[in-house]
């Protein structure tokens, strides 16, 4: 449902020392050497060496999404943000820097979460030393003319409009704002629509969510590939080193322990097919919890391809087009939601027996360790895999540090994986999967509601 990753309750980067390491037994877990390093005005810089002749990813990740969007009415401003940020310095004006990058043949792109946004650059390292002087420019010294801030704003609600003219947005909307009632976490990383209707008139408010955000201590560099690691380090401190923004510390909301089950349904306007999504709330990812850990591992286990349910309601029965859990690791507690899409509205009620009756299972018999072994392998032996290239390998350090905080987060988060036991399988689903915490969403389309078939 959410975007990427779609990831603590710090709001800040963790100050480390200079050429600080991961912490070895967490190191052994990743197969790459990380160097990180801590500027004095808090930017953390980590470089990976990567066998990747002339190729280089550079990946700057701020810790900021639409988590920290406190204020009433300013909704979606992370996502928005995003856009801003290519709209150039007094230095190199709007199209100058994609002009130069397209020059030397980079990939330029970006992304926001809820927790996150991330910039990601990737091409030949013969353009690293001018792409670090351009990266460093813009993240200091962004201008943009309350015309182009319009412009873009109102860029941003046709984007919210192609979204909804499908159904996950209003699934996603639905579900958020049922199951939080405090938290930031019941707007979308989009914002409520009255919110980007409104943001054209906010031009002063965006200068200031770009001071409060974008500081070096809220940032971090990671460079991945083939490069002069001590030339690097010499670019960026001097590109960079004079960046002073001071942090910024809000409060964010905390969601009260939910006491009771909660329900939402759609109504889709369109022929599409039926949805059932049972969503518990989860705790936090955190590198020193296995939390994130357990919720990948049930997920597989409750509804991957070996599960029972999986076999039953999409392989025998076929009463399931694809079922998922998307667990994508957060700051703070989030959700665990199962995602079944309908072959039929007439199964919903056989679907949501056996999605219970598999949770029930979990939380009372014992998990097969043979299956959960497997599971285990299954998802480490998969997320080293997709770490074929830089850029890979960059993204999804920015991820798991971007949420959890800390440089070395992935490779702790692989440790977990594999030192999950049974026994905090059950005892995680016996906690969290229970009916008070839950909230059930369904999606009806209009043919389906009016007596049809869709």
């Amino acid at each position: 449902m959410r975007r990427l990753l779609p990831l603590l309750l710090l709001l800040l980067m963790p100050v480390l020392p200079a050429s600080a390491e991961p912490p070895p037994d967490a190191s052994r877990f990743f197969p790459y050497t990380l160097n990180t390093t801590r500027l004095p005005n808090g930017l953390t810089v980590v470089r990976v060496p990567f066998n990747s002749p002339g190729i280089v990813a550079y990946v700057t990740a701020v810790r900021v999404g639409s988590r920290n969007e406190v204020e009433p009415g300013r909704t979606g401003f992370a996502h928005f943000f995003e856009h801003m940020m290519f709209k150039g310095t007094k230095a190199n004006p709007e199209g100058q820097r994609e002009h130069i990058l397209g020059g030397y043949g980079f990939d330029d792109n970006a992304f926001t979460t809820d927790d996150i946004t991330v910039y990601q650059v990737y091409g030949p390292t013969a353009g690293l030393e001018k792409l670090i002087a351009l990266e460093a420019d813009r993240f200091q010294n962004l201008e943009y003319s309350e015309p182009s801030f319009q412009t873009e704003a109102l860029a941003v609600l046709g984007e919210y409009h192609k979204n909804a003219a499908g159904p996950d947005l209003k699934l996603e909307e639905a579900l958020a704002k049922t199951a939080f009632t405090r938290h930031t976490y019941q707007h979308t990383t989009l914002g409520f629509y009255e919110d980007i209707q409104a943001m054209p008139k906010a031009y002063e408010y965006s200068r200031s969510f770009f001071e409060r955000w974008y500081t070096p201590a809220n940032t971090t560099l990671f460079i991945v590939g083939d490069f002069n690691d001590a030339q690097v380090v010499s670019l960026v401190t001097k590109a960079y080193g004079g960046w002073q923004r001071q942090p910024t510390n809000v409060t964010i909301p905390v969601e009260p322990e939910q006491t009771r089950g909660r329900s939402v349904h759609v109504d889709w306007p369109q022929p599409t097919q039926p949805r059932h999504v049972l969503a518990w709330h989860t705790p936090a990812a955190r590198a020193d919890t296995a939390d994130a850990a357990i919720q990948a591992i049930l997920a597989e286990y409750l509804v991957g391809d070996t599960s029972p349910a999986y076999k039953e309601l999409v392989l025998e029965k076929q009463y399931v087009e694809s079922i998922n859990v998307w667990t994508t690791p957060h700051r703070d507690p989030y959700l665990f939601p199962i995602d079944a899409t309908l072959q039929d509205e007439k199964h919903r009620a056989a679907v949501d027996a056996v999605l219970r009756r598999e949770v029930t299972a979990v939380t009372g018999a014992p998990v097969d360790a043979a299956r959960l072994k497997a599971i285990q392998d299954h998802l480490r032996y998969g997320l080293l895999m997709d770490l074929e290239t830089p850029r890979d390998v960059a993204i999804d350090l920015a991820l798991y540090a971007g949420v959890m905080g800390r440089p070395d987060a992935l490779a702790s988060y692989l440790k977990q994986l594999g030192s999950v036991t049974p026994q905090q399988i059950t005892l995680f689903a016996r906690k969290y999967l229970k009916d008070a915490n839950l909230t059930v969403l369904t999606l009806t389309p209009k043919a389906v509601a009016a007596g049809g078939t869709p």
